[in-house]
């Protein structure tokens, strides 16, 4: 058995439990709709990275940002509720870019294929009949 199968396995639990209380709904006005990305946990399991996204702009990650962070001694109790760890990890949230970076690389190669038609329409003459 490998040495890092019990981070991942503790960090997929951490993340199917955090998606859960997010799928509940959060007190907090300020947390959008959030998406658990991913959780990495430290080898020691006392800390884990958790990536989120969220549903909408540059202010409502803001928001979702401010609100977990405030939220974060909650959802380690839950965590430490379910898991029955011996030391529940500190949670640490990141935002995920990976997603806004996809739709950046996709709005440009949709640009470049649009400007791409249009310099193959200029370039076929038109017949005059």
């Amino acid at each position: 058995m490998s040495t890092h199968s019990r981070p991942e396995r503790v960090a997929q639990m951490v993340q199917h439990l955090l998606g859960e209380i997010f799928a509940r709904g959060m007190r907090d006005p300020r947390i959008g709709l959030v998406t658990i990305t991913g959780v990495k946990m430290s080898p020691d399991l006392r800390e884990a990275r958790v990536y989120w996204t969220v549903h909408g702009d540059s202010e409502q990650r803001e928001h979702t940002a401010k609100g977990l962070d405030k939220a974060r001694g909650f959802l380690r109790r839950e965590i430490g509720a379910q898991l029955k760890l011996r030391l529940t990890p500190d949670l640490h949230f990141t935002y995920d870019e990976a997603i806004d970076r996809g739709e950046r690389i996709e709005l440009l190669i949709r640009k470049m294929h649009e400007e791409e038609r249009e310099r193959t329409l200029q370039a076929v003459p038109e017949h005059d009949e």
